[in-house]
């Protein structure tokens, strides 16, 4: 069979998989051909990598791994445990690294002193950006924990006026919440228009 007409064959194959004429196939359209070609869908999950292997060249090899799976423990949190006897090893030319979250790096929390919960966050009170270290604030998934981006933004921006507070008393900076009042001084104007004993204002404004 000549090449053109291989790939002819494995392309209609990949095809048939796509449109679900094979009924007995669990690969989805992204990695149909790979299945096609070695008999098996290329995913694996539930996997712990323990070992990187070099090669003669000091260059990656493959990894050796061994199979997980989630339990409870006693305190009622997922863990992951070992399968016994399940060891592995997947050749590979390149490793690539997603790990997600894992808690703030710690270098920087330890220099400072900073008290961290359970989950390795940085502690602070509740509602509160301010540690227990004067003057040093934790804001976003260093506080939280990992979350969504809108609760980052929301932790910067009012962790922002926490600090204004701290420096200088008071914000006119946005904050948590709807409505907001504050008050503040209003700016000097020139002589001619200052009026004797000008109160200062209450300003309303609304956090977007």
């Amino acid at each position: 069979m000549s090449r053109t007409r291989e790939t002819s064959t494995r392309a209609a194959r990949t095809c048939s998989f796509i449109r679900g004429n094979d009924p007995g196939t669990t690969a989805d359209h992204g990695h149909a051909e790979v299945a096609d070609r070695f008999a098996k869908d290329p995913r694996e999950y539930s996997i712990s990598t323990k070992e990187f292997v070099a090669g003669s060249d000091d260059r990656i090899a493959g990894v050796n791994t061994v199979r997980v799976a989630w339990e409870k423990d006693a305190l009622g949190q997922w863990k992951m445990t070992e399968v016994p006897d399940s060891q592995g090893f997947f050749k590979a030319d390149l490793v690539l690294l997603a790990l997600g979250f894992l808690g703030p790096e710690d270098a920087a929390i330890k220099s400072l002193g900073l008290e961290q919960d359970a989950r390795s966050n940085i502690r602070t009170p509740q509602g509160k950006y301010l540690t227990g270290v004067e003057g040093v604030f934790a804001a976003g998934d260093c506080r939280r924990g990992q979350s969504l981006i809108v609760h980052g933004i929301n932790e910067g921006r009012s962790c922002a006026a926490e600090v204004d507070r701290f420096l200088v008393g008071d914000t006119r900076l946005p904050n948590a919440g709807s409505i907001k009042v504050r008050s503040f001084a209003p700016a000097v104007k020139h002589k001619s228009c200052q009026k004797a004993n000008k109160p200062s204002v209450e300003v309303e404004a609304v956090a977007a």
